[in-house]
């Protein structure tokens, strides 16, 4: 079994076509010198051993300028397991859950819901056993509570990610496990802004 980290999972998820949001990382504060902050960020604990970060205190909002990036780096390296820090754009908007599992009885199956934490408390999701065909990603997004109020637009483009996922399972069968947590969307493109995958 090989578990990605977060960075080796969206540069995966790259390779492969899924819009991963605009991102650096940093291993020196040196680095941040020539950093411009035009817009938020969000700052990230990363390591091989760093799996819940915010149950750990590693991610920082708001981060607009090199002096909040310098004092996050710092809070943020004094976690253990600690190798790098991750500074991402900040999005805001609905968090959507969108994921692989694959298990002994049912091979491998889609998931839909909502993102971001707590979404074991929120159980709002949906799942199909894999193939499925467009028409199946719709039912599986209605079928949420978030998927009622997304629109048109928001939908079109689950539907496009939600099959990028088929299409994945198709090519790689050994993906045990896939968690893209959250999926944001922003101008008509879904942005992957965490992701975890574990092969067999």
């Amino acid at each position: 079994m090989k578990i990605l980290t977060e960075k080796e999972a969206e540069k995966f998820l790259e390779k492969e076509k899924f819009s991963v949001i605009e991102r650096f990382f940093v291993k020196s504060k040196s680095q941040l010198e020539n950093k411009k902050f035009s817009s938020s960020f969000v700052a990230k604990a990363s390591g091989k051993k760093i799996i819940h970060k915010k149950q750990l205190g590693g991610v920082i909002l708001d981060i607009s300028s090199t002096k909040k990036a310098e004092h996050a780096y710092n809070k943020l390296k004094k976690i253990a397991g600690t190798e790098e820090v991750l500074f991402q754009k900040q999005l805001k908007g609905k968090e959507f859950l969108l994921g692989i599992k694959k298990t002994p009885e049912f091979g491998h199956s889609i998931i839909f819901g909502v993102g971001g934490s707590g979404v074991e408390q929120k159980k709002d999701f949906s799942f199909r056993i894999c193939p499925i065909e467009l028409n199946d990603s719709e039912e599986m997004i209605v079928e949420t509570v978030i998927g009622k109020s997304v629109s048109l637009e928001e939908k079109q483009i689950l539907k496009k990610e939600i099959m990028k996922l088929c299409e994945l399972v198709k090519k790689f069968p050994e993906i045990k496990e896939l968690d893209i947590n959250p999926l944001m969307i922003e101008k008509y493109v879904g942005y992957v802004v965490d992701a975890r995958i574990v092969f067999e």
